[in-house]
C-alpha cells in the first residue's frame, strides 16, 4: 500500500492507495510544532480508523510547502516506521516539462498539474482553492506553463477583520443578493461575488493567452464550498493532489 501526504499551509491531506483504489483519505490541520512521534500517533490512529494495518504500508510519497512539518515527517519514516519514501522536489520524475522556474513552483502545484494531465489530458487550467488560490496552465503536451497566485477566500475575510477598525469577523456564507442591506451582508457579497469574479477573470485571460478550449479542473478545501457557484469550472476533484502523488510515485518506481 502507498501512503500519500500533501502538507499545505493550513491543512494536511493524507490518502492510502492499494493499486489504483483510494482506501481512505483524511484532512487535518497543519502544525509546524508537531514532532515525528506525534505524526506517528496521529497517522497510526487514522489508519486504524479505516482498519488499515500500518505493517501493510510499503512506502510513502510527500509533497510539502511547509519545511518544518516535512522534516518531522521524514524523521518519522526514517527513524520510526523505517519505510521507503519519496519527497516531491526538483529532480523527481513527474512526466511534465516545466517551462516556469522549477525551484519557484510549489510542489503542490506540480502534483496537481501531473494529476490533471494524466487523468484528463488536453489543455488544462487547474485551480486549487487553498490558503492561497493558485491557477496553473498545462498544455496538452504536458508542459507546465506557469500560472497565477491570489489570496484565498479565507485570507480575504480575515484581512477585512484584521485591517479595519469597525468591520467584524464573519463566517463565509452565500449572500442573499449582491446589494447588502447591512454591514455583514455587504461583506459577504463583496468577498463571495468578488472572489468568483476573480476566478472568472483569471481563467478567461489564461484561455485567451494559451487555449480557448482549455478544461478547468478545480480542487482544494475551499473548492468544496465554492466550485458549484463557479460556472467556469468543468470538473471538481477533491482528491486531485493525492491522485497526483500516486501517479508520481508510479513514475519513479519505473526507474
Amino acid at each position: 500500500m502507498l501512503l500519500t501526504i500533501d502538507v499545505g499551509n493550513t491543512h494536511t491531506n493524507f490518502g492510502v492507495f492499494e493499486q489504483e483504489e483510494l482506501l481512505g483519505s483524511w484532512r487535518i490541520s497543519t502544525s509546524t510544532r508537531r514532532t515525528e512521534d506525534e505524526w506517528g500517533v496521529l497517522l497510526g490512529s487514522l489508519l486504524a480508523e479505516k482498519n488499515i494495518p500500518l505493517s501493510q504500508i510499503e512506502r510513502a510519497i510527500v509533497s510539502s510547502v511547509v519545511p518544518p512539518a516535512l522534516s518531522s515527517i521524514e524523521l518519522l519514516f526514517k527513524s520510526r516506521w523505517k519505510i521507503e519514501y519519496l519527497v516531491v522536489r526538483p529532480g523527481v520524475k513527474t512526466g511534465l516539462s516545466v517551462k516556469a522556474e522549477p525551484k519557484e513552483v510549489g510542489a503542490d502545484r506540480i502534483v496537481n498539474a501531473v494529476a490533471a494531465a494524466y487523468l484528463y489530458g488536453g489543455d488544462l487550467i487547474i485551480i486549487d482553492f487553498g490558503t492561497a488560490t493558485t491557477f496553473c496552465a498545462v498544455s496538452n503536451n504536458k508542459e507546465y506553463l506557469g500560472g497565477a497566485i491570489a489570496p484565498g477566500i479565507g485570507i480575504s475575510f480575515e484581512a477585512l477583520y484584521e485591517k479595519t477598525a469597525k468591520l467584524p469577523r464573519v463566517d463565509i456564507e452565500v449572500p442573499p443578493s449582491c446589494i447588502g442591506r447591512s454591514t455583514l451582508e455587504a461583506m459577504h457579497s463583496g468577498i463571495f461575488f468578488g472572489y468568483i469574479g476573480l476566478g472568472r477573470e483569471i481563467v478567461g485571460r489564461m484561455k485567451e493567452e494559451f487555449s480557448l478550449q482549455a478544461k478547468v479542473i478545480a480542487t482544494g478545501g475551499w473548492g468544496v464550498f465554492l466550485h458549484s457557484f463557479c460556472d467556469y469550472i468543468d470538473l471538481f476533484n477533491p482528491v486531485l493532489t493525492l491522485e497526483g502523488l500516486k501517479i508520481i510515485d508510479g513514475l519513479n518506481q519505473q526507474r
